[in-house]
């Protein structure tokens, strides 16, 4: 028998047996999309074509989001990241590098620009150490810290309830938006990010922040790994039963890309910050597809958990993984509208 007709019977075969299997009750349709199979054929190629974002040059909407240093396996995880972002054309924030304003310890987890020479590679420090470094007068470091590891900018991370939970946390003797003007004004030729821990932020936080010339604002929203409960899992039991209800408080990336898109609206011209990261429990491609469409203003979408599991892993782990969601999003695009 030809092989074509081999194949033949044994697909119809497959058929019959996973007909029953294979019905989708209605409830479980994904309704965030129109389907549309007649406007396009299958992709010929995935997204190769570069374009500008973050000062930098891209392929694919993805971002890395921020994740580790100073760890056993944070050097492999970085690289392996870091070599990915390369090889696909995709961003990647850095984890908290506060380690490496004193310390050239720990540089060699962090020092990554060789293997993404033209994506944008951001370095990243809390808004704590960013207020303690203005207040002694100290800034100069921060540009130090960007030339050393020849970073495109720097990501502030806000999290105030993760270092109010965290046993050891800082306390903020201001609020983060005056800390963030300071650094803006003393920092001016620095694309600067804003992003959150894992619980996002509400409609005056993202405004105020939409209203300041950043380089861009990464959502870091609830749905992902939220920092705050984490640090609390790390706390003595009175206090998890005592504060737990602070752990539940946040928004998810669909909630706060409808604020944006209306903040945007009311603004106008005065929206100053025009590039934004949709992180925070985007799961896979799909999530990542539709929050990029649905936004008034030029995005990408970040993932952080995924990256962990499949870079701790081998790169040929990383590179399945990667090529897939890049595949995925160039069929989205091509039959899928958002509704």
């Amino acid at each position: 028998m030809p092989k074509e007709d081999e194949n033949s019977s044994m697909r119809k075969k497959d058929h019959i047996e996973l007909a029953f299997r294979s019905q989708l009750p209605s409830e479980q349709l994904d309704k965030r999309f129109m389907y549309e199979p007649l406007l396009s054929g299958h992709p010929k190629h995935t997204i190769t074509q570069a374009f500008d974002f973050l000062n930098a040059k891209m392929k694919v909407p993805i971002w890395v989001s921020s994740m580790t240093g100073g760890t056993a396996m944070a050097r492999t995880i970085n690289h392996n990241l870091a070599k990915a972002c390369g090889e696909y054309g995709m961003g990647m924030g850095l984890g908290s590098c506060r380690m490496l304003l004193d310390d050239d310890t720990y540089f060699e987890d962090f020092n990554v620009r060789h293997l993404m020479p033209l994506e944008p590679l951001y370095a990243n420090l809390g808004i704590a150490q960013v207020a303690e470094l203005i207040a002694q007068n100290q800034i100069a470091k921060i540009q130090r810290l960007i030339d050393k590891l020849q970073a495109t900018g720097l990501i502030i991370h806000v999290n105030p309830m993760q270092e109010w939970l965290q046993p050891e946390g800082d306390r903020f003797a201001e609020a983060p938006i005056i800390t963030i003007s300071k650094a803006l004004e003393l920092l001016p030729d620095l694309p600067i990010i804003v992003k959150e821990v894992g619980q996002g932020m509400g409609y005056e936080s993202l405004k105020a922040l939409l209203e300041m010339p950043l380089e861009a604002l990464d959502f870091a929203a609830s749905g992902g790994t939220n920092f705050a409960l984490l640090e609390l899992l790390r706390s003595r039991p009175e206090v998890q039963e005592n504060f737990k209800g602070l752990a539940c408080i946040g928004h998810n990336a669909d909630e706060m890309m409808h604020m944006s898109n209306q903040i945007i609206e009311d603004l106008g011209e005065r929206t100053a910050c025009r590039q934004l990261i949709i992180s925070g429990g985007v799961k896979d491609f799909l999530d990542g597809y539709y929050l990029t469409q649905k936004s008034k203003l030029p995005a990408i979408y970040g993932q952080a958990s995924a990256f962990l599991r499949h870079a701790q892993a081998s790169y040929e782990n990383l590179q399945a993984y990667i090529e897939a969601q890049i595949e995925g999003f160039s069929v989205a695009k091509a039959f899928l509208k958002v509704r």
